[in-house]
């Protein structure tokens, strides 16, 4: 058994002969306990909002889009879509038209994202798993119907079934000249809300989702598109998929996955986490304060062990490796301990959702806090722990021993 861990061991577990000195140890553990369970709790239960949030754009936008380089529309005759089709791993594509409109009903308006979709849409959408009122169709006995987001319903006080009012849909017309009146200048077509869907408060306040006919005959569009939209298989390779996209299609269109296209949503989320790690690493500095005035009294309370183990031959280097190893294993006991009951309060929020977001009467999309827990962050705070420990550690076996103990630790 190494010396310096044997020595750092038998002080540990030792009874002292001042007792405040176990029980200032105990504390710093449970401070470095409590603060190493705190990290991985809150760290836990941002990853789960953060994999909600990703889960719900990632439900309402597609896997890759193709986009002009420059320019708003793209033509989709001069696009290989059969070739793009027959990549592996793509399981539909979906023709888009996307524009702002304005929307009207009874008294009511809201400026909306109108968004046409060819047919393949509705075969693989996760909308109708989003839907809260109504049906999952765009058209019906040869008649158009809107799906709306719930916030779009909200501001246009919409409501699905019993005939009601329909939707008008203003858009302006591609003429590029104005007359002196104004409503000559918008194509208008009413429509009918056939659901109301819920996915984030982002998109359910600004999205319309009709079919690709409706959205080219009031934009006056004909072969022109905004995006195509493409939808792999669970198992195909994001970017290898989208390398063979570009490769089709060319230098004057781009190719984007999700996390390109919500790049500062995912830049966001990855900064706030960083801050809240940073902070709680602060508290957790201030809890291992208790280590140093531990060790400091301990190295106080074994001044004549000190003395004994020099006149044996023990060097400084070895004196003081024992008491920053005394130290490390306050910190790492307490590092150890606060992982284990972290990693099981997860688990019991997880299986049993005890706290409740809210009044848990189903307001929220989920009612109990959601929770993940990922390796890396158990191996980052541990190792963070560790760091903030020996430092914690090395302050009084550098200072106090040397000047109240007078042993000359290099």
């Amino acid at each position: 058994m190494n010396f310096p861990f044997y020595i750092a061991g038998r002080y540990l577990k030792s009874k002292k002969s001042h007792n405040v000195i176990n029980i200032i140890s105990l504390i710093s553990m449970f401070g470095v306990c409590i603060g190493t369970m705190a990290l991985i709790i809150v760290l836990s239960v941002f990853n789960g909002f953060e994999n909600l949030v990703t889960s719900l754009y990632n439900d309402f936008y597609s896997d890759l889009v193709i986009e002009p380089a420059t320019g708003k529309t793209l033509n989709v005759n001069e696009i290989d879509i059969a070739e793009i089709k027959n990549i592996e791993g793509v399981a539909n594509f979906v023709e888009v038209i996307e524009e702002n409109v304005l929307l009207r009903q009874g008294d009511k308006q809201h400026i909306a994202n109108l968004k046409g979709v060819s047919g393949d849409f509705l075969k693989r959408s996760k909308v109708d798993s989003a839907i809260i009122e109504g049906g999952f169709f765009l058209q019906k006995n040869q008649l158009e119907f809107a799906m709306i987001g719930v916030g779009v319903a909200y501001y246009l006080n919409s409501r699905i079934g019993d005939f009601p009012d329909p939707i008008s849909v203003y858009a302006p017309r591609n003429t590029g000249s104005y007359r002196l009146n104004m409503t000559e200048d918008f194509n208008q077509l009413n429509i009918q809300p056939s659901a109301v869907f819920s996915f984030q408060q982002d998109i359910d306040s600004k999205y319309m989702i009709v079919s690709l006919n409706f959205a080219k005959k009031i934009l006056e569009y004909s072969d022109e598109r905004t995006a195509l939209e493409l939808n792999l298989d669970e198992d195909a390779s994001l970017e290898k998929v989208q390398l063979k996209v570009q490769s089709i299609i060319g230098e004057n269109y781009r190719v984007q996955n999700r996390f390109e296209k919500q790049a500062s949503l995912y830049k966001i989320m990855k900064s706030e986490k960083l801050a809240i790690f940073v902070i709680l690493s602060f508290i957790l500095v201030i809890a291992t304060f208790n280590i140093i005035g531990s060790l400091s009294m301990l190295i106080l309370d074994k001044k004549k062990d000190i003395v004994v183990l020099q006149s044996m031959g023990a060097s400084s280097a070895l004196i003081k490796r024992i008491f920053l190893i005394e130290g490390s294993m306050i910190s790492i006991g307490g590092a150890f301990l606060g992982l284990i009951l972290g990693a099981l309060i997860c688990i019991i929020q997880q299986v049993f959702g005890i706290i409740k977001l809210g009044s848990g009467d189903g307001s929220f999309v989920v009612d109990a806090y959601p929770v993940l827990m990922q390796w890396t962050d158990f191996i980052l705070i541990f190792i963070t722990v560790t760091i903030i420990g020996l430092l914690a550690a090395w302050i009084p076996v550098r200072k106090l021993s040397a000047r109240y103990l007078n042993v000359k630790l290099n």
